[in-house]
């Protein structure tokens, strides 16, 4: 004899699988928040100097430059987060870097027109054994102001 479920068999106080997958990614996003904002800075070995834990890194692991990230890769980067804040205390090796001259017409110009700072971004990869993990961190400077963290993401 067949066994039919209900969907409120299934997922507790009738949430459907989209309604659970929202739960899991607002719980993995929150965690990912307050480990990112327990300290506002870590000191760097490779810069000699403090990485800004800003606003703008967090939001970046929600949103690409120009739109939205999906919710799985959201989530992705939530997990390994904690794994890119230990790259960045630890990193003495340079794995990528790269520059280029900010955007024209910066917002709130009057002549529509700024100086370009220049922006620059440094990359660093490690490989968490036990884990068997492989993590890349992305650190951003624009101009002169302080380095700040950018980016993490899971290695394949």
């Amino acid at each position: 004899m067949k066994t039919s479920l209900r969907l409120s068999d299934r997922y507790p106080h009738g949430l459907t699988n989209d309604a659970m997958n929202d739960r899991s990614y607002q719980k993995k996003k929150e965690a990912a928040h307050r480990i990112y904002t327990a300290q506002p800075v870590i000191h760097s070995p490779f810069f000699n100097d403090d990485i800004l834990l800003s606003a703008d890194g967090f939001r970046h692991l929600c949103r690409k430059t120009h739109g939205h990230r999906s919710v799985d890769e959201q989530a992705r980067r939530f997990t390994v987060l904690p794994y890119g804040l230990q790259v960045l205390k630890t990193a003495t090796t340079l794995q990528a870097y790269r520059t280029q001259p900010a955007a024209l017409g910066l917002p709130g110009s009057s002549s529509g027109r700024k100086e370009r700072p220049m922006i620059q971004w440094w990359g660093f990869v490690a490989l968490f054994v036990e884990e068997d993990i492989k993590v890349r961190v992305v650190v951003r400077k624009v101009g002169s102001h302080k380095p700040h963290f950018w980016s993490v993401m899971h290695c394949t």
